[in-house]
Formats: C-alpha cells, sequence, structure tokens
C-alpha cells in the first residue's frame, strides 16, 4: 500500500520595503503569458504593415480597403502568411491607454480627415491658370480683375478690314484723286493716314486724317486733259469692228495751231490717257480725253451733273410736224431701260435741228429718245461740255485743255 504524501506549498515570501503599485491603477501589476504575448506582437505586426502600406492617392477621397472594414466594424484582414512570433522571447509590459480604436486605425482615421480637408480647400481655391488654354471644368465666377493688372491694348484694324470705308475712294468722293491715281499714290507711299503710311486696299474711318506728298500734287499738275473734234467712224474707247479709237488721232501734226495752252505734244501724254464721256460711232463733236481721274469723275461720275450739248438734225417720220406734248415728253417724262431720265432741256434751233442740254449721258441716250416720239436722227454733233465749247476746233484736230479753263 502506497502512502502519497501532499507537500505543502511554501507560504508566499513577502517583499522587502513596500510593493510598487501598477501605473495608473492601484491593483497589482499583471505579468501576460506566452499565449498573451503572441497576440500582442501578432497584433502589433498587423498594424505596423497596414501602416506601411500607402494611402490612397486621390485627394479628399479615403481609401476604400478601410472603407468596408470600418463599417463592418471589424479590423482589418490580412490573407497573406503570418510572421510567427519568437517563442522564446517575452513580451513587454503593456502599458495601460485610453480606451478607443487601436492606434493604427486612429492615424488612419486621422490621415483620412486630413485628406478630405484638403480636397475641400483646393476645390474652393482658384487654380492659376498658366496662358491660353480651354477651362477644364466649371468653378466658381471670378471677380473683376485688380486695377494693377495690365489690360489689353485695342487691336488696330488690319489692312482691307471690313470697318469704314476704302481709302481710295474716300480720296476720291474728296475730290484729291481718281481711284486709279489715289492707287498708284499709296503704292509710291505718297499717303498717310493719322500719321502712318498708307498701304493699298486700306479703309478709313469718317475721322480720318489724310495727308498727299506734295510730290503726287506736282505730278498730277502735269498731266494734261485734251479736246478732240472727233469725226465720224472713231469709237470712243477701244477699237472695235474694225473702226480704231478717236486716241490714235492724238499725234504731233494733229494738234490745233490755234491752240494757246502753251504746251506742245509729248509722247508721255499719251500715258494712261482715257476718254471722259462717249460719242457714237456715228457722231461728231467734243471728246474730251485726260489724264487726270478728277476730271474724269467730274464729267462721267454717278454724280455728275455737268451739262452736254449737242445739235441733233431730225426728220419727223409721222404725218404733220412734231406736237408739242411730244416736245414737252423730251425734255421730262420719257424712261429708258426702266429708268427715268433726269430732265432735259429739248427746244428747236432751226426748222430741222433740235438743240439738247442734258445732265447725263446713257448709251444711245439721244437717238432712242427722238424714235420715242417718231423722230430719226440724220445728225448728231456735241459742242459743248460744262463751260468748254467746241468752238472753231477742226475735226480730226486736238488742243489742250488751258489752265484758265474749267468744265464746272
Amino acid at each position: 500500500m502506497v502512502t502519497l504524501k501532499l507537500k505543502k506549498s511554501p507560504a508566499p515570501q513577502e517583499s522587502v520595503g513596500p510593493k510598487r503599485p501598477a501605473r495608473g491603477s492601484s491593483a497589482p501589476r499583471h505579468r501576460p503569458t506566452l499565449a498573451e504575448a503572441q497576440a500582442a506582437r501578432a497584433e502589433r505586426a498587423e498594424r505596423e504593415r497596414a501602416l506601411a502600406e500607402p494611402p490612397s492617392r486621390e485627394p479628399g477621397r479615403p481609401d476604400a480597403r478601410w472603407d468596408h472594414r470600418s463599417a463592418a466594424g471589424s479590423t482589418p484582414r490580412d490573407d497573406g502568411p503570418r510572421r510567427a512570433a519568437p517563442p522564446e522571447r517575452a513580451a513587454p509590459h503593456d502599458r495601460t491607454r485610453p480606451e478607443g480604436p487601436p492606434r493604427g486605425e486612429a492615424q488612419r482615421s486621422a490621415m483620412q480627415r486630413g485628406n478630405m480637408q484638403r480636397s475641400a480647400i483646393q476645390e474652393q481655391t482658384p487654380r492659376p491658370r498658366h496662358g491660353p488654354g480651354p477651362e477644364r471644368g466649371p468653378g466658381p465666377a471670378r471677380g473683376p480683375a485688380s486695377a494693377t493688372q495690365p489690360q489689353p491694348l485695342p487691336q488696330q484694324p488690319p489692312a482691307g478690314s471690313a470697318q469704314g470705308e476704302r481709302l481710295s475712294k474716300r480720296m476720291t468722293t474728296l475730290g484729291l484723286a481718281s481711284r486709279r491715281e489715289a492707287d498708284e499714290w499709296i503704292e509710291a507711299g505718297w499717303v498717310k493716314v493719322d500719321g502712318r503710311l498708307a498701304v493699298l486696299g486700306q479703309r478709313v474711318g469718317p475721322d480720318a486724317q489724310i495727308w498727299i506728298d506734295p510730290a503726287a500734287h506736282r505730278q498730277q499738275a502735269q498731266r494734261v486733259t485734251i479736246l478732240l473734234h472727233k469725226p465720224i467712224g472713231y469709237v470712243s474707247g477701244q477699237a472695235e469692228d474694225g473702226h480704231e479709237p478717236a486716241a490714235v488721232l492724238i499725234r504731233r501734226e494733229n494738234q490745233w495751231a490755234e491752240d494757246r495752252s502753251g504746251l506742245r505734244w509729248h509722247p508721255g501724254h499719251l500715258r494712261s490717257l482715257a476718254p471722259a464721256g462717249r460719242l457714237d460711232i456715228d457722231s461728231t463733236g467734243l471728246l474730251v480725253l485726260t489724264q487726270d481721274g478728277r476730271i474724269a469723275r467730274q464729267l462721267i461720275g454717278d454724280e455728275s451733273l455737268v451739262e452736254k450739248e449737242y445739235l441733233v438734225r431730225v426728220r419727223y417720220t409721222r404725218e404733220g410736224s412734231l406736237p408739242d406734248a411730244d416736245l414737252a415728253l423730251l425734255n421730262h417724262g420719257l424712261s429708258l431701260d426702266d429708268h427715268v431720265l433726269r430732265p432735259a432741256k429739248v427746244s428747236w434751233a432751226n426748222e430741222d435741228q433740235l438743240r439738247f442740254v442734258l445732265r447725263e449721258g446713257r448709251k444711245r441716250q439721244i437717238r432712242r429718245m427722238c424714235e420715242a416720239v417718231g423722230l430719226e436722227v440724220l445728225a448728231l454733233k456735241r459742242v459743248r461740255i460744262g463751260s468748254v465749247p467746241l468752238g472753231h476746233l477742226p475735226p480730226g484736230q486736238w488742243r489742250y485743255l488751258r489752265r484758265d479753263e474749267f468744265f464746272a
């Protein structure tokens, strides 16, 4: 028979001196067991690994990995293998902390709140733009520009823009030159607008200051105007239907001997010489050819009111004589090509000649007016333009317009 002896455990020895109470508590300090130490180390390793992972790069948006875990009320789950803690190493004493979420989760929550605050500030603060470019998205309305910010200078309208009137036309309207002359002067650098050199095709406003170089006026003064007594068989302008232009008669030998202008024929006088008006091929009388665009515009411009006088020999093609009512109709009331003619002065010069004084010159106007009232034109001669008469100038000869002669 075996007798068991129970060994009585010795009583705990009391430590010498007073006991050191635990920090923050009056209870004796608890020494964790090996299992508790391993669990604490695993939890710290889990938190350190989570903190080592970078947060979400998108500002103002928390990391999605923590959103669903926080909503579920659980700690992050790691699917990878856990590193085992050394079994023989004792865990350090765990210091008592205030109650709350683990330190890793608290730090992540603070980071998320900071990101959201920075995102809100960025959305409220307009980003400076460097240079022109399209807007990247709707943003807050911008206030007025600072008074110290430089303002853009107003752009000048380029030459040929749709603003204003063409410079050459303005010069013609002002009586400075013809369209052709104006373009020649601009191209030669003889024209300035508001102190700046003009260019071809430039447009000007109503208050533009136009300056002309004196050289242009000197050249203009040297341009000549020729008075020709055009005979039958010559056309006024370009050659047509085998008929020569009247300009071929402007030769040295055809200058009228009684020309008192003091000018003598020069080949340069034929340059840019153009007819200012027309006479039909079967009409005679005074024809003006000029190098001066101002005179051409004065005689044949749309607004010209210079009188032109004709002697017209006619024959009445109906019974009796021309009624007074038809004579009155020749003075005013006829229309050509759906255009009401301007009032004219028509009267009998002798038994078979009518005197016409017109202020316009439509194609074959006198012949068509006469046909409208039953008159046939047998001969037509122009004897005056403005205040310049044909006089005794013989057919086929010419003379220069004197400096004391003016058409209006």
